[in-house]
């Protein structure tokens, strides 16, 4: 592993171990917010796949009902039963925050609490597998918001894990390890460079030694 291009002072040193402990704080906590998206994650994935089964479920019985009323009734009367629908859907679109992901929140409505506004036309001339197909398609359609709502986090939150984990890998592979070494060189120099000091005093302060004993022994008058 590379160290980093610095001067190897003392105040470098206590920079990178600074940076050191920031880099590894970050880690835990990205590693723990990864955990955590992937625990949500992971919920979500089970809720879209029973959702799933259960709208595909839905929609397989509209239409087969829906083929079985146009074989019993003519197309236009068909066409002409949905005409004018007399219950209405509304959606209002909100967002919520997982884990720092704005992730989308569908709110569903209907125009009219009534049960039997879902029928926009009179059942005597009607077949009762259109009946059938509309209440399908009406009982799915809270579902297939919340499934369109799950999806669409699923996405969102994929990317947000592709991210952090991107980010674990460079701090727990690249960064963490350039501090690590960086230190080490740095302490290392620095060691050397104590040692070195300390040979060349202890080295002047024998010549020192030696010479105050010459000045002695010359000045001894024996």
């Amino acid at each position: 592993m590379a160290i980093l291009n610095v001067n190897p002072t003392r105040m470098e040193l206590t920079n990178l171990k600074r940076k050191l402990t920031t880099a590894r704080r970050g880690h835990k906590l990205l590693k723990d917010k990864r955990d955590e998206l992937m625990r949500r994650f992971m919920e979500l994935v089970r809720e879209n796949k029973a959702l799933r089964q259960k709208v595909e479920a839905g929609v397989r019985e509209a239409n087969a009902h829906m083929a079985v009323a146009r074989s019993t009734m003519r197309d236009a009367d068909v066409q002409t039963a949905l005409m004018l629908p007399m219950q209405e859907m509304s959606v209002s679109v909100g967002e919520k925050n997982v884990m720092s992901v704005r992730i989308p929140v569908f709110e569903t409505s209907l125009k009219t609490a009534d049960a039997a506004d879902i029928y926009p036309y009179g059942f005597a001339f009607t077949s009762m597998d259109l009946d059938a197909a509309v209440q399908y398609i009406s009982d799915i359609l809270p579902d297939l918001m919340r499934l369109a709502e799950i999806e669409k986090s699923c996405q969102l939150m994929a990317a947000e894990i592709e991210k952090t984990r991107r980010r674990v890998n460079a701090l727990e592979h690249v960064m963490i390890p350039q501090y690590e070494e960086t230190i080490k060189y740095i302490t290392m120099k620095l060691d050397e460079n104590e040692r070195s000091a300390t040979t060349r005093i202890m080295k002047v302060k024998d010549m020192l030694l030696k010479e105050a004993i010459a000045r002695r022994i010359e000045g001894d008058p024996m």
